[in-house]
Protein backbone atom coordinates (compact mmCIF):
# COMPACT_ATOMS: atom_id res chain seq x y z
CA UNK A 1 0.00 0.00 0.00
CA UNK A 2 1.35 3.40 -0.96
CA UNK A 3 -0.67 5.65 1.68
CA UNK A 4 1.71 8.37 2.71
CA UNK A 5 0.92 10.13 5.97
CA UNK A 6 2.93 12.78 7.51
CA UNK A 7 2.65 14.87 11.29
CA UNK A 8 0.63 13.58 13.68
CA UNK A 9 -1.24 11.15 11.13
CA UNK A 10 1.94 9.63 10.67
CA UNK A 11 2.64 9.10 14.17
CA UNK A 12 -1.09 7.24 14.87
CA UNK A 13 -0.19 4.90 11.53
CA UNK A 14 2.99 3.97 13.67
CA UNK A 15 0.91 3.68 16.53
CA UNK A 16 -1.41 1.40 14.74
CA UNK A 17 1.41 -1.03 13.15
CA UNK A 18 2.95 -1.61 16.25
CA UNK A 19 -0.31 -2.48 18.13
CA UNK A 20 -0.82 -4.97 15.35
CA UNK A 21 2.55 -6.45 15.40
CA UNK A 22 1.98 -6.88 19.35
CA UNK A 23 -0.72 -8.31 18.78
CA UNK A 24 0.27 -11.18 15.87
CA UNK A 25 2.71 -12.30 18.03
CA UNK A 26 1.44 -12.16 21.19
CA UNK A 27 3.68 -9.66 22.85
CA UNK A 28 3.59 -6.36 24.54
CA UNK A 29 4.88 -3.07 22.49
CA UNK A 30 7.05 -2.36 24.65
CA UNK A 31 8.98 -5.72 23.23
CA UNK A 32 8.37 -5.15 19.85
CA UNK A 33 10.27 -2.17 20.38
CA UNK A 34 13.01 -3.21 21.93
CA UNK A 35 13.44 -6.00 18.54
CA UNK A 36 12.81 -5.73 15.35
CA UNK A 37 9.80 -3.94 13.70
CA UNK A 38 8.46 -2.68 10.90
CA UNK A 39 6.75 0.36 9.68
CA UNK A 40 5.64 1.88 6.68
CA UNK A 41 7.32 4.80 7.05
CA UNK A 42 9.96 5.72 9.30
CA UNK A 43 11.57 6.71 11.29
CA UNK A 44 9.61 6.24 14.61
CA UNK A 45 7.98 9.18 16.06
CA UNK A 46 7.93 9.65 19.48
CA UNK A 47 3.64 10.16 19.29
CA UNK A 48 3.36 7.17 17.85
CA UNK A 49 5.41 5.33 20.68
CA UNK A 50 3.41 7.34 23.21
CA UNK A 51 0.11 5.95 21.69
CA UNK A 52 1.12 2.60 21.37
CA UNK A 53 2.39 2.16 24.21
CA UNK A 54 -0.07 4.12 26.56
CA UNK A 55 -2.93 1.80 24.62
CA UNK A 56 -1.32 -1.44 24.96
CA UNK A 57 -0.48 -1.00 29.11
CA UNK A 58 -4.30 0.53 28.90
CA UNK A 59 -5.78 -2.33 26.73
CA UNK A 60 -8.00 -4.16 29.18
CA UNK A 61 -9.61 -1.03 30.46
CA UNK A 62 -9.99 0.19 26.73
CA UNK A 63 -11.36 -3.24 25.42
CA UNK A 64 -13.81 -3.41 28.33
CA UNK A 65 -15.37 0.55 26.48
CA UNK A 66 -14.85 -1.15 23.26
CA UNK A 67 -16.99 -4.43 24.38
CA UNK A 68 -19.86 -2.12 26.00
CA UNK A 69 -19.88 -0.09 22.63
CA UNK A 70 -20.37 -2.43 20.23
CA UNK A 71 -23.29 -4.23 19.52
CA UNK A 72 -22.95 -7.66 18.55
CA UNK A 73 -19.36 -8.03 18.02
CA UNK A 74 -16.92 -8.72 20.96
CA UNK A 75 -13.72 -7.38 20.29
CA UNK A 76 -11.84 -11.01 20.11
CA UNK A 77 -14.00 -10.86 16.75
CA UNK A 78 -13.50 -7.55 15.49
CA UNK A 79 -11.17 -7.07 12.27
CA UNK A 80 -7.60 -6.79 14.05
CA UNK A 81 -7.08 -3.67 12.49
CA UNK A 82 -10.41 -2.12 13.81
CA UNK A 83 -10.17 -3.57 17.31
CA UNK A 84 -6.37 -2.03 17.53
CA UNK A 85 -7.44 1.50 16.03
CA UNK A 86 -10.46 1.39 18.64
CA UNK A 87 -7.97 1.16 21.52
CA UNK A 88 -5.52 3.83 19.82
CA UNK A 89 -8.37 6.24 19.23
CA UNK A 90 -9.82 5.63 23.10
CA UNK A 91 -6.25 5.59 24.50
CA UNK A 92 -5.86 9.24 22.72
CA UNK A 93 -9.10 10.31 23.41
CA UNK A 94 -9.08 9.28 27.14
CA UNK A 95 -5.12 10.25 28.23
CA UNK A 96 -4.24 12.79 25.16
CA UNK A 97 -5.69 16.30 26.45
CA UNK A 98 -4.07 18.19 24.05
CA UNK A 99 -6.14 16.77 20.94
CA UNK A 100 -9.42 17.25 20.63
CA UNK A 101 -11.30 14.13 20.55
CA UNK A 102 -13.22 15.26 17.45
CA UNK A 103 -9.69 15.29 15.57
CA UNK A 104 -8.73 11.87 16.46
CA UNK A 105 -12.01 10.18 15.33
CA UNK A 106 -11.69 12.21 12.12
CA UNK A 107 -7.91 10.70 11.99
CA UNK A 108 -8.66 7.38 12.27
CA UNK A 109 -11.50 6.89 10.16
CA UNK A 110 -9.21 7.96 7.57
CA UNK A 111 -7.00 4.98 8.51
CA UNK A 112 -9.61 2.95 8.63
CA UNK A 113 -10.38 3.72 5.33
CA UNK A 114 -6.30 3.21 4.83
CA UNK A 115 -6.07 0.05 6.41
CA UNK A 116 -8.87 -1.95 7.14
CA UNK A 117 -12.29 -3.06 5.47
CA UNK A 118 -15.04 -1.27 3.61
CA UNK A 119 -17.20 -1.49 6.77
CA UNK A 120 -14.17 -0.25 8.69
CA UNK A 121 -14.52 3.43 8.65
CA UNK A 122 -18.22 3.09 9.40
CA UNK A 123 -17.46 0.66 12.48
CA UNK A 124 -15.00 2.65 13.73
CA UNK A 125 -17.15 6.11 13.54
CA UNK A 126 -19.80 4.90 15.12
CA UNK A 127 -17.87 3.45 18.59
CA UNK A 128 -15.78 6.62 18.68
CA UNK A 129 -19.21 8.83 17.86
CA UNK A 130 -20.81 6.87 21.50
CA UNK A 131 -17.53 7.10 23.32
CA UNK A 132 -17.66 11.02 22.08
CA UNK A 133 -21.44 11.22 23.38
CA UNK A 134 -20.72 9.62 27.07
CA UNK A 135 -17.45 11.80 27.23
CA UNK A 136 -19.59 14.85 26.29
CA UNK A 137 -22.10 14.04 29.08
CA UNK A 138 -19.62 13.66 31.32
CA UNK A 139 -19.53 9.93 31.68
CA UNK A 140 -16.49 7.99 33.19
CA UNK A 141 -16.76 5.73 30.31
CA UNK A 142 -13.67 3.39 31.96
CA UNK A 143 -15.65 2.67 34.87
CA UNK A 144 -18.67 2.59 33.19
CA UNK A 145 -17.29 -0.35 31.22
CA UNK A 146 -15.24 -1.80 34.30
CA UNK A 147 -18.63 -2.14 36.03
CA UNK A 148 -19.94 -3.77 33.22
CA UNK A 149 -18.19 -5.83 32.16
CA UNK A 150 -18.06 -7.34 35.76
CA UNK A 151 -21.74 -7.68 36.04
CA UNK A 152 -21.65 -9.86 32.41
CA UNK A 153 -19.06 -12.18 33.81
CA UNK A 154 -21.55 -12.45 37.02
CA UNK A 155 -24.32 -13.52 35.17
CA UNK A 156 -25.24 -17.08 34.40
CA UNK A 157 -24.19 -17.88 31.12
CA UNK A 158 -27.38 -19.54 28.93
CA UNK A 159 -29.05 -22.52 29.99
CA UNK A 160 -27.06 -22.83 33.32
CA UNK A 161 -29.41 -22.60 36.59
CA UNK A 162 -29.16 -19.56 38.12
Amino acid sequence: MSTHFGGRTLARSQALQLLFQAEANSRAVLDVLDGEYALSQGPLDDYARRLALGADECRPDLDAVIETRSTGWSVARMNAVDRNLLRLALYEMLNVDEVDISVTIDECVELAKAYGTDESSRFVNGILGRVADDLDAGADVVAAARERVASAAEEPAEGEDA
